[in-house]
């Protein structure tokens, strides 16, 4: 397989993986901590309003629902999860998805806390790193942890697959 083509496919497989287990923390957080989570059908939401030419809003939720907006929300949910795997495989190469350490991937999944610090709460009405939400800390430590939780799914996910790599 063509290194390029080898590197798209293992990213998007370790950014997928890593999506499952950020998505079993929100789940246990929320059984477990009463920890509330993203509500997908919000996202799917958001990115149905692109099409119409709207990038911001006020609370997403006082927008009108949208058929197919939480199927939509999760589809883009695992598309960017899948997109930063192939970045950080773009960043550190094959060779660290075939002899993984943690290191890069939970330092790579820190900075993506900037995804939705600079977009994801601006476009739902929540402000810059949650500037707008009733308690900004508590929402920006949420964030910072469950992104945390994503760059251990990074690790934990090419540990999985670094022995189907190099097969």
């Amino acid at each position: 397989m063509d290194t390029s083509l080898e590197l798209l496919f293992w990213g998007a497989l370790v950014g997928t993986g890593a999506t499952v287990v950020m998505d079993l923390w929100a789940w246990l957080a929320r059984r477990l901590l009463g920890m509330a989570s993203l509500d997908w059908a919000l996202v799917g939401r958001w990115v149905g309003q692109l099409a119409r030419g709207h990038w911001r809003h006020g609370p997403i939720a006082t927008v009108s629902p949208m058929a197919g907006e939480r199927a939509l929300g999760w589809a883009v949910h695992y598309a960017v999860g899948a997109i930063f795997g192939v970045v950080l495989l773009q960043l550190w190469g094959l060779e660290w998805a075939r002899q993984p350490t943690p290191g890069p991937a939970l330092a790579f999944g820190v900075l993506t806390v900037a995804a939705p610090f600079l977009v994801m709460q601006p476009a739902l009405g929540a402000g810059v790193a949650a500037s707008r939400t009733p308690n900004p800390a508590q929402a920006r430590f949420r964030s910072l942890l469950t992104h945390a939780v994503f760059g251990l799914g990074l690790y934990l996910s090419a540990l999985l697959l670094a022995r189907w790599i190099t097969a």
